[in-house]
Order: structure tokens, then C-alpha cells, then sequence
């Protein structure tokens, strides 16, 4: 399992993190009714409370049955990050992966879903090769939240999005050279 330095460091290797905050969209795939699969919503809820563009959260989810209609929703010009659970080997479980290209949605599970996004990131809640669905459904909780937390901790460090000029100020100035 990476550390939150790592995943701030794949990060800025893959997506142009010079790119303005308020251009990424972030498309998170996946439902509430299963608890491996919320990984992508759980995310996308704390990225929207955090002040992101968001597609995907746990009271408007993206999923198989609505992903061609969501999609519509992405403005043009955006930069978009597709995040979704996915599965992988029992020593990867934890794991999470920053690439270039769409997400791949349901793949694992065998449907045909549209790719999103410039980039993706995954993250691998439990194992695969053998009655996915049930997995997915019968993932622990709290690893799917320390999952999420960790992967927002390291977007916010890696494309952070300032409220303001006082935050924009104490950014740019020195430490310890604050005029107040």
C-alpha cells in the first residue's frame, strides 16, 4: 500500500497538475449498493466537499445503469480523471494506481461500459478471478474509506484549489513574512 507522498508523487508524474484546479473534472464510477464498488463515490463526495468538479458521488452516483447520460455532463474543454474500485491480486489489495487513458468501468465484471476520462485512478479493494460481484459486495468498509481518504489527501497536495486571494497570498509568500 502506498503512502499519500507517493500518491501525490504519481500524481504530478501522470497528470498535468499545472493545469488550473477548476479545469479537472473528476468522474467517480461506481454505487452505494455495494460496498467495494463505492470506492468512486465515496471519493467523489469528499472531492465535491472539498470544492471540486465532481461527476459521481454517494447521493448521485455514476454507474453501469445511467454512465452514457453522466458522461453528457462533462463539460467540454475539461480535464477529465476517471477513479473507480477495481480488482486485482490478494497482495495488490489496498493498492492504488495513477495512469494515463480512460477508466475502464465494470471490465472486471464483464460489461461493456464507455471508457472515461484522460486519466484514471484506481483503487483495488479486493481480489479477483472468482465471483466478482459477490466480492465487490462483501468488501470491508473500512478499507474502501482509508482508501478514499488517502487518495483525496493526495489530489488536495497535488492539484489544490485556493479559496481565495488570503490563500493564493500565504502560498506565494515566505514563511514568517506575513504582513498581518
Amino acid at each position: 500500500m502506498q503512502t499519500t507522498d507517493q500518491l501525490v508523487g504519481a500524481i504530478a508524474q501522470t497528470i498535468p497538475v499545472h493545469v488550473p484546479a477548476n479545469k479537472f473534472v473528476f468522474f467517480c464510477v461506481g454505487t452505494d449498493r455495494s460496498t467495494g464498488d463505492s470506492f468512486g463515490p465515496i471519493v467523489g463526495t469528499f472531492l465535491e466537499e472539498a470544492g471540486y468538479k465532481v461527476i459521481g458521488t454517494l447521493e448521485n452516483p455514476a454507474h453501469a445503469e445511467n454512465i452514457r447520460e453522466r458522461i453528457n455532463e462533462i463539460p467540454s474543454e475539461s480535464v477529465v480523471i476517471g477513479i473507480d474500485a477495481c480488482l486485482g491480486m490478494h497482495s495488490s489489495i489496498g493498492n492504488i494506481r495513477v495512469d494515463s487513458g480512460p477508466v475502464r468501468p465494470g471490465a472486471g465484471l464483464g460489461k461493456e461500459l464507455p471508457p472515461v476520462g484522460d486519466y484514471h485512478i484506481t483503487g483495488i479493494v479486493n481480489e479477483g478471478g472468482f465471483m466478482e460481484q459477490f466480492v465487490l459486495q462483501n468488501t470491508r468498509l473500512s478499507l474502501v474509506m482509508d482508501m478514499a481518504k488517502k487518495i483525496v489527501s493526495a489530489i488536495r497536495t497535488a492539484i489544490p484549489i485556493f479559496e481565495g486571494i488570503k490563500e493564493v497570498a500565504a502560498a506565494i509568500e515566505p514563511a514568517g513574512q506575513s504582513k498581518n
